[in-house]
């Protein structure tokens, strides 16, 4: 089974992730602007290449997770991270507020019909994660998921822990590589963020009402996240929190993290048995002789 790899930002498994000890900002002796640039150029080029032997040796698939506040940077990490994968071997999923139809099935349920095939990399930009982060921070939410004999808060919380905890060890199982990366901005920074979405005009379309009657909430999802990466950490699952106050360290780091990942997975071109090399060289006679 798969095993995390190691980082200064890797969710310990033991239960004692303490948020205000995560850092939000890159280290002192971090790489400059130009040296990131060129790190993420390389990783996803290594990435791409590592994306092609995933699809052909078939075993394994890859399910990255990205969770985080308002403004912290998700899509754009996304898209940098993923810029040099081949379209066909990958697949990204955003999960907003659930759907009638979603409400009416358990809180996986959505999210378990989106699961990459082995081969494919998925991403999830926010995840049945939501079900422990923003149902945990507005309750009332709970009232029109139906559930029968609802028990008290803390009893119910836990219980979605555990089914999320048996879930991945599930997938992990089976042969999905998962990484969860919770990009850890700062509340400075995001009030910074949103600043420039209401200031310039080209980003006002970024900029909801919502986001900022949310942002009085901080310490409540603050909490939140400590308890859901404390609970569902796992060596087959990690939370990965990464500073996100800087874009271009983020996004380098998140692009290394998966790129070390793969390569501990021995993933390798499928071998051609001695009868099929018979074969083909039958074939390549056959159109080097044609006219």
């Amino acid at each position: 089974m798969f095993k995390a790899v190691a980082s200064p930002y890797l969710v310990p498994f033991n239960g004692r992730f303490r948020l205000p000890k995560a850092p939000t900002k890159p280290p002192a002796n971090a790489p400059n602007k130009r040296e990131l640039k060129a790190q993420l150029k390389t990783a996803t080029e290594e990435l791409s290449d590592l994306q092609e032997i995933l699809y052909a040796h078939d075993k394994h698939s890859v399910l990255l997770v990205f969770q985080a506040m308002d403004a912290a940077g998700k899509d754009g990490t996304i898209r940098a991270v993923l810029s040099g994968i081949n379209p066909a071997g990958c697949q990204v999923y955003s999960f907003k507020q659930p759907s009638p139809e979603e409400l009416d099935h358990d809180f996986l349920w959505r999210t378990s019909k989106a699961m990459p095939e082995r081969g494919r990399i998925g991403v999830f930009n926010r995840s049945y994660y939501e079900e422990v982060l923003v149902v945990r921070v507005h309750p009332e939410y709970l009232a029109g998921q139906n559930i029968p004999d609802q028990p008290a808060p803390a009893e119910l919380f836990a219980g979605r822990y555990q089914s999320i905890r048996d879930h991945e060890a599930h997938l992990a199982r089976n042969g999905t590589v998962i990484l969860k990366f919770w990009l850890n901005v700062s509340k400075q920074e995001q009030r910074q963020r949103f600043l420039s979405r209401l200031n310039e005009p080209e980003k006002n379309w970024k900029f909801s009402a919502g986001d900022v009657a949310e942002r009085q909430l901080w310490d409540k999802y603050m909490d939140a996240y400590q308890n859901a990466l404390n609970e569902t950490s796992r060596s087959w699952a990690p939370w990965y929190a990464v500073p996100a106050d800087d874009k271009r360290f983020m996004r380098a780091t998140v692009s290394d993290l998966i790129v070390r990942s793969l390569k501990q997975l021995d993933l390798r071109y499928p071998s051609v048995r001695a009868k099929d090399k018979a074969r083909f060289e039958e074939m390549r006679q056959l159109l080097e002789n044609e006219k």
